[in-house]
């Protein structure tokens, strides 16, 4: 007798009908009851639209620029002097941004 392989077996489709059914008799919320349910979480936070005030000092240590270093004049990204790629009227540019 000739068995056919692409056939799906019986034990398979079973499983996959079932699992239909049960996706389908599932109990999901539709999108109206998940936005309402975001928006009375957002509510109960507290916080105020658009933040709230701190009152911290920001303490930052700022490190001049090496002899050895220049400021890119187009990432503006301070860069060593060995990746200086050129020097146009008193600007430099690294290499990446003339790659």
């Amino acid at each position: 007798m000739a068995t056919d392989y692409d056939e799906q077996r019986t034990d398979v489709k079973e499983s996959q009908e079932n699992s239909l059914e049960a996706l389908k008799s599932a109990n999901s919320p539709d999108a109206r009851s998940v936005v309402q349910e975001l928006d009375e979480a957002d509510t109960l936070d507290g916080l105020i639209p658009g933040g709230e005030f701190i009152a911290e000092e920001l303490v930052v240590q700022v490190v001049p620029q090496a002899d050895d270093e220049f400021t890119c004049y187009s990432c503006f990204l301070v860069r060593h002097r060995s990746q200086k790629a050129r020097e146009k009227d008193g600007h430099a540019y690294c290499t990446e941004c003339e790659g």
